[in-house]
């Protein structure tokens, strides 16, 4: 495939990994975005690289594998640039899981059992040992777990790095440019019209994040990717007083929850600058992004009954972003069943950051037929939560062939910052156009 013209639809962090395989690939890679590169959900997100958060499943899978791959992939990038890798702040700090409740330590302890089993190592910390490691946590706990293996890095840092890489393998970068429609011949993606004219590849990746929805009805093949709203709370810079990323053990389920109304967690982790970022909520209320002063009222409350000592501590500022929530709560990775040429890499919902290597080295894997070093099919772009009611192409197109031709290192089976190419939310139809 080398010589394959494509497009990649966004140009957060999981657009600019995936513009990165591919042209690291050999393919001819064009970033569109209508914005700034990395300038939406990825330049507002916390930076995790997480495995203490997801249970086991497939989700758990690719971060366990993006997880090995973050540092592969820095190396390379140092060696073009040590300033790029360097501004990345790549810090395997782990994280410490606390329970504050006799239900929630007894929940805790299940679910690090079965994380275990799939290979995760979650280790049990008592009173004097979370005193070691965290000084400054509340002495009124039940429970707590360390997880060597989570990290974090400065994600619009790691967005620009990543996009580098690509740009120096011989990627284009073009923003500004709003996708506004489909160009389709014999029911093929072959261009898009976007507002700084026609832009036309072999095949298109669907790397919008949160807007990755809106976008994929604009080419005429809806998926089922919405916002879902967060807010994070950022103190002054401060002497060191957190050392891990820590969160209450009721986050996991606030991740996992479907719910619409507000979901809260504490979630507190410093920044090499000083600063404490505290969260975390999540709310589904569209792409209102208005700060709501009882929702940050709540986070701080939560985070104070983890950290009593940051009463009193000046914030400096608050800030939200939109997740790319998909209702299975697991990525949409893969071709698009109903129109051939689209491709999907989206989804992810405040997993993007960590997810973003291990998601763009699957789809280069699947676009190019090569074995996947895991099971890409749950991932796939033709299940329920995904296509829902939108099951059939919106502009009339002949199905593609299927997004499972290519090899997924697996038989196939039954079946979570992104990217910032969102288009504006009075949506322009797809067009067909005849050879």
């Amino acid at each position: 495939m080398y010589g394959t013209r494509v497009a990649v639809l966004g140009a957060g962090i999981v657009g600019a990994a995936c513009a990165r395989e591919l042209a690291l690939a050999g393919l001819e890679v064009t970033v569109v975005d209508r914005g700034a590169a990395a300038s939406a959900t990825t330049a507002h997100g916390e930076g995790n690289v997480l495995v203490s958060d997801k249970g086991p499943g497939p989700e758990l899978e690719l971060a366990q594998f993006s997880r090995r791959l973050w540092p592969q992939v820095l190396d390379t990038i140092a060696e073009r640039s040590g300033r790029a890798a360097d501004a990345v702040e790549w810090e395997p700090k782990g994280g410490i899981v606390v329970a504050t409740t006799d239900a929630g330590a007894r929940e805790l302890v299940r679910f690090a059992a079965a994380q275990r089993a799939a290979g995760v190592r979650a280790e049990v910390l008592d009173a004097d040992g979370l005193a070691e490691a965290e000084p400054y946590v509340t002495p009124a706990h039940t429970a707590a777990l360390h997880y060597p293996q989570d990290a974090q890095v400065q994600p619009a840092a790691a967005a620009a790095a990543l996009l580098g890489d690509a740009l120096a393998a011989g990627a284009t970068l073009g923003t500004g440019r709003e996708v506004l429609g489909a160009v389709t011949r014999g029911g093929r993606l072959t261009g898009i019209r976007t507002s700084a004219g026609l832009l036309e590849a072999d095949l298109f990746v669907n790397a919008a994040g949160p807007w990755a929805g809106e976008l994929a009805a604009r080419l005429g093949a809806p998926v089922d990717v919405r916002p879902r709203r967060g807010d994070i709370l950022v103190t002054t810079p401060l002497p060191p007083m957190v050392f891990h990323k820590v969160y209450d053990a009721d986050y996991v389920g606030a991740v996992g929850s479907s719910a619409e109304e507000l979901q809260t967690s504490a979630v507190v982790e410093s920044t090499r600058g000083g600063s404490v970022l505290i969260g975390s909520s999540r709310r589904r209320v569209g792409f209102d992004d208005r700060l709501r002063p009882e929702v940050l009222s709540v986070v701080a409350a939560k985070a104070l009954r983890l950290f009593p000592t940051l009463a009193g501590v000046p914030v400096m500022r608050a800030y939200g972003g939109f997740r790319p929530y998909v209702p299975d709560h697991l990525p949409v990775i893969g071709a698009d069943p109903r129109l051939a040429g689209l491709w999907h890499a989206s989804g992810h919902e405040g997993a993007g950051i960590g997810l973003s290597v291990g998601t763009a080295r699957l789809l280069r894997c699947l676009i190019l037929g090569e074995p996947t070093d895991m099971d890409a099919t749950p991932f796939r772009v033709d299940r329920p939560a995904v296509l829902g009611e939108h099951a059939h192409p919106a502009n009339g197109a002949r199905p593609a062939s299927s997004a499972h031709s290519a090899s997924s290192g697996r038989p196939a089976s039954s079946a979570s910052p992104a990217g910032s190419a969102h288009p504006a939310s009075s949506a322009h139809p797809a067009s067909e156009e005849t050879a």
